[in-house]
């Protein structure tokens, strides 16, 4: 079972006989086989006909639709767990300050291992001055705080100082003069490398999503990330150990080995009048309401449609590329090992398991 993308400003889904098909006019441009298929991640503005979502629903397949700038703009699932006394004991450690300290620690610390693993694989390969030992020396003392923090405010604090000690790193490892990397940014992405960033690290939310509410957790409760209104906090907190295996690294990689090219990507503005939707440079306009309008908008990059399907084809390679699983004792692939990861979860919220094991690179 796969996780099928439609990346498309323009077209249909249409039922045809058992299958789905995307068509722009009376062109076919991709089938979808819902007998394959576990997971529909709609990119941009289709139409979806009414026999087409019946078979969507018929085979229970759980649709997630963003908009071109990769926000989420809603989903429709069919996974709901069951488990209401699951949900009752996740619900009841909202309140074990024990309970969420623990977890929380073990996520940041395999987090910022991981994120350490991957400084030091650049500084070995850059070359780039003294400054290296000092950095690497402030994470590992990081990390030693860590261990000896009692409180989750702080803990979220020294999170963010190892998330800045990682991208000054981090800038280092694109080798391609044309992409532009100056600090993490998002809402909207300031620069080509924070486009690919940020679309990767969307696109891993919605695969342990996906996985979280396969187990019967409501992905809303979460114990490290701030609970808010639509926050998807356990998504959140479950995936920080795939940033870097998966998001930071193939980042780097999709630049480095030039499967994307400076024309994958375009400036774009978010709209604050229009729910931060881009509109395109090009359709600004040129009269006094339109410049007033820009005026208030940012300006941001994104990937374009063509830049969207390459990473979109070498995310699915990574995910589907196996690693060795210490619990296991055998390899297995990224797909598989989110959801053995939420199961772990689960064993230790159940009890069965005394502490939280994040994936960690060496």
């Amino acid at each position: 079972m796969s996780t099928i993308y439609v990346v498309s400003d323009y077209g249909r889904l249409v039922k045809k006989g058992q299958v789905l098909q995307l068509k722009r006019e009376n062109d076919v441009i991709k089938t979808v086989f819902p007998f394959k298929t576990e997971q529909l991640l709609i990119i941009g503005k289709i139409e979806i006909t009414s026999p087409a979502l019946r078979l969507l629903m018929r085979h229970k397949i759980d649709a997630i639709f963003l908009g071109s700038n990769g926000r989420f703009n809603g989903k429709i699932a069919f996974q709901a767990g069951k488990n209401v006394f699951l949900r009752q004991q996740q619900f009841k450690l909202l309140d074990d300050e024990k309970f969420k300290l623990s977890l929380a620690k073990s996520i940041v610390k395999g987090k910022l291992k991981n994120q350490l693993s991957f400084m030091q694989r650049i500084i070995r390969k850059s070359h780039f001055g003294g400054v290296s030992k000092g950095i690497i020396s402030k994470m590992k003392n990081t990390l030693e705080k860590v261990n000896s923090v009692d409180d989750i405010d702080r803990l979220r604090g020294y999170e963010g100082i190892g998330a800045r000690y990682f991208f000054s790193v981090f800038k280092h490892a694109i080798i391609q003069d044309w992409a532009v990397f100056s600090g993490r940014s998002m809402n909207p992405p300031q620069d080509n490398v924070n486009a690919v960033l940020s679309f990767i690290y969307t696109m891993i939310l919605f695969r342990v999503d996906a996985a979280i509410e396969t187990e019967g957790f409501d992905s809303y409760a979460g114990y490290f990330h701030c609970l808010d209104y639509g926050k998807r906090s356990l998504a959140f907190d479950l995936m920080e150990e795939y940033r870097t295996p998966i998001g930071d690294m193939l980042t780097v990689s999709l630049f480095n080995l030039a499967i994307l090219k400076p024309d994958d990507f375009h400036e774009v503005i978010f709209s604050e009048d229009s729910d931060n939707y881009p509109l395109s440079l090009e359709e600004g306009g040129h009269d006094d309401e339109s410049k007033s309008t820009v005026f208030r908008q940012k300006r941001g990059v994104l990937l374009t449609k063509d830049g969207l399907k390459k990473v979109i084809t070498h995310l699915e390679k990574k995910i589907n590329s196996t690693i060795y699983y210490q619990p296991l004792l055998k390899k297995i692939t990224y797909k598989v090992l989110i959801h053995e990861q939420v199961k772990h979860f689960k064993r230790l919220l159940t009890g069965q398991e005394k502490e939280y094991k994040p994936l960690v690179i060496k």
